[in-house]
């Protein structure tokens, strides 16, 4: 006799929504904001596995080495989503974090759905990333048991590399090859199995905290302000001017003259104020202080 299927919760039936085909416009956006405002407060009974796995990265990242996310459909776009900004954000190398997704880069405009069906195909991706011991590797599967995913992240462990997953399925826990498992559970999809809805939510919110929490453990914010941002457009290089005005409270003039002597970097034109030196001597101070602005300058403050 074979034993039933158990079907994971992000594939079961909302009953809330088993009737919203009959609901009014207001009724229908009523109950989808009903079921995401259950999204934080999932996340939030994963805090301690979250800081876990964001202590595992930042130890990795001192050490060299580099984060991936590996992902398919909408958690995949996420991952990628949150490696691509993180280079304009913080400052740091396009390398350092990096999406993994089904299909390649056109699964990121198209939906690539039967490229997630094939672990050997995660295993090579991992494989062609030259992934290492010294690295991680996040999973991001809302069912937890996409192939793909999986195979990328048993090849990794075999690698020896630091594993995470995140999934919003409580059934798939226990199959999960992974150090540290977050999994917010988020109850069914308003439309059944929809989980570029709650599920994509919960996702988001936890990749926006570990790279956030990362790269402020590792010094790119002074206060909440990136001071390690990369001014690529207009709207960045506004924000550095402002930065540098409300840190040493010059004019909006000189705080972009000094940007221009720091070569556009808000960090060292902070400590080029701060400390009375040139850019040479301000970049030597920031690496004596391991790129941490406050220990930079707390002898001049």
């Amino acid at each position: 006799m074979s034993r039933r299927r158990t079907l994971p919760t992000t594939e079961k039936r909302n009953r809330r929504s088993e009737n919203i085909d009959e609901m009014s416009t207001q009724q229908i956006v009523e109950l989808i904001n009903a079921e995401d405002v259950l999204v934080p407060a999932a996340v939030a009974k994963q805090r301690r596995r979250i800081a876990a796995a964001v202590d595992l990265i930042v130890e990795r990242f001192r050490r060299g080495g580099r984060l991936f996310y590996v992902g398919a459909g909408t958690s995949g776009r996420l991952g990628v989503l949150d490696a691509s900004e993180c280079p304009p954000t913080f400052g740091v190398l396009p390398s350092m974090v990096q999406g993994i997704i089904a299909g390649g880069r056109g699964a990121l405009v198209r939906s690539a759905e039967g490229a997630e069906d094939y672990p050997e195909d995660g295993a090579e991706a991992i494989d062609k990333k030259k992934v290492k011991a010294v690295d991680v590797v996040v999973g991001l599967a809302a069912c937890g048991m996409t192939p793909f995913v999986h195979g990328a992240l048993k090849r990794a462990r075999r690698i020896g590399a630091g594993t995470v997953f995140i999934t919003c399925a409580p059934e798939a826990v226990e199959h999960i090859p992974a150090e540290i498992i977050i999994n917010p559970v988020v109850g069914p999809e308003v439309v059944t199995g929809s989980t570029r809805m709650k599920a994509g939510t919960a996702t988001k919110l936890v990749l926006n905290t570990l790279t956030t929490a990362a790269m402020i453990k590792l010094g790119k914010v002074y206060g909440n302000l990136m001071v390690d941002l990369r001014a690529t457009n207009e709207k960045l290089r506004d924000r550095s001017i402002r930065i540098v005005m409300e840190l040493t409270g010059l004019s909006r003039a000189k705080a972009r003259k000094l940007l221009d002597a720091a070569e556009g970097k808000v960090k060292t034109a902070i400590v080029m104020h701060f400390r009375k030196v040139d850019m040479t001597t301000a970049v030597k101070i920031l690496d004596q202080s391991r790129q941490f602005l406050r220990r930079a300058i707390e002898e001049a403050l």
